[in-house]
């Protein structure tokens, strides 16, 4: 099945749109900032996106939603979208999401305004937003989509796996279009959390490098519009060639010591997109700047792929946006693959010495044909994607 990107848009705190975010990647500035998130005193830096705290929806109030709203107004995806709707019913468009935290920030805040009685008060009952499902019941709500709707929670592979679940709906004939997306924002539970385990830097993070000491979180949404090659009315000039996915459940938070998860998730996308290791121009690695998964992650890349394999982690820029994480650090590489420019690994000096890998700080501007991105989970969960350069630009 021939799968194609026919739009797709990226918001982040290195830029509010797939445009802004390449400018920031080309002039190598950082969306981070030190951390100024309301409530939270843990020395570190963080991606904020600020636009976020002027949007107010209401009944469908959290910062997941008022994120996933901000990332439907860029571009041309909600125009898109209505074409879409028009041509087929909004009933044969499908929306599968993926995020980790769903609207987690506003349970917070919620628990944190019981009345008297110990109960939410009204402005807190909000059912579909204290909701593992809420991302895909708001998007659903906000684009007027009422097809089949998943959001999946799989960690940092989240929406990494959207694309593999809307290619499988397109290839079955479920739907005609899909909008596959993803939303993470920044609360407590996740930056306490993720303190609690040790793995959060107090500066800006270093993937791979050999100082590196641990992650910055960060907050984006994402989303991409598929259909099948012969009923897509426009093209990105994208491609997704191949997917896989495993989960080793290794351990809760450690992956596997050796990367067998990750291997076979590899493994899988590049059967799928009949292609050797030689054929990836560019690899968008995990990359989170942690002790275990630089090491594992990189040497693992380091046995599969020759050194002609241009690698690199863009969470520099951005943070770790966790659920979020798989479809913005796809589309990075995406629009690396349209523009043939490879982002440079932000913030490396020194690449950890026991890891022998083609990549470097600076950006890099080469051909290229096919990319990959890797998106590893807590839990052991895998995803790899592979996208191909069609030739055919909009």
């Amino acid at each position: 099945m021939d799968i194609r990107l026919i739009d797709y848009q990226s918001t982040t705190a290195a830029g509010i749109n797939i445009d802004a975010l390449a400018e920031s990647i080309d002039s190598q500035q950082s969306g981070l900032r030190e951390n100024d998130l309301v409530g939270c005193d843990i020395d570190t830096w963080i991606g904020r996106v600020a636009a976020v705290d002027e949007i107010d929806l209401g009944e469908w109030q959290s910062r997941n939603n008022a994120l996933a709203a901000l990332g439907l107004q860029q571009g041309s995806i909600t125009e898109n979208l209505a074409l879409l709707k028009e041509k087929y019913s909004p009933a044969r468009v499908g929306i599968v999401m993926g995020s980790s935290t769903a609207s987690i920030d506003r349970t917070e805040e919620a628990y944190r305004n019981l009345n008297q009685a110990g109960r939410l008060t009204p402005l807190f009952q909000q059912r579909l937003v204290h909701n593992p499902h809420a991302p895909s019941l708001f998007v659903a709500h906000h684009t007027g989509i009422t097809g089949p709707a998943m959001t999946i929670n799989t960690a940092c592979s989240s929406s990494a796996k959207v694309f593999a679940t809307g290619a499988r709906w397109l290839a079955q004939g479920v739907v005609d279009a899909v909008l596959v997306g993803g939303v993470d924002t920044l609360c407590l539970s996740v930056m306490y959390g993720f303190n609690s385990l040790q793995l959060i830097s107090d500066t800006v993070c270093r993937p791979f490098d050999q100082s590196r000491n641990g992650i910055n979180l960060g907050e984006a949404a994402g989303y991409a519009i598929l259909m099948r090659a012969e009923d897509a009315m426009l093209d990105a000039g994208v491609a997704l060639r191949g997917y896989g996915e495993s989960s080793d459940a290794h351990h809760m938070s450690h992956p596997h010591p050796e990367g067998l998860g990750a291997r076979l998730a590899i493994q899988q996308a590049l059967k799928m997109a009949e292609l050797g290791t030689q054929d990836i121009d560019y690899i968008n690695l995990h990359g989170t700047a942690s002790q275990a998964n630089d090491l594992i992650e990189g040497k693992l890349i380091g046995s599969m792929f020759p050194k002609s394999t241009q690698v690199s982690s863009t969470k520099a820029w951005v943070g770790h946006t966790l659920g979020a994480a798989g479809i913005t650090e796809s589309l990075i590489a995406v629009d690396a693959l349209r523009r043939n420019r490879v982002p440079g690994s932000l913030n490396l000096t020194t690449l950890d010495e026991q890891l022998d890998l083609s990549i470097q700080s600076d950006n890099l501007a080469r051909p290229l044909d096919y990319v990959m991105s890797n998106s590893f989970g807590f839990g052991g969960n895998n995803c790899c994607l592979v996208f191909a350069k069609t030739g055919d630009y909009v």
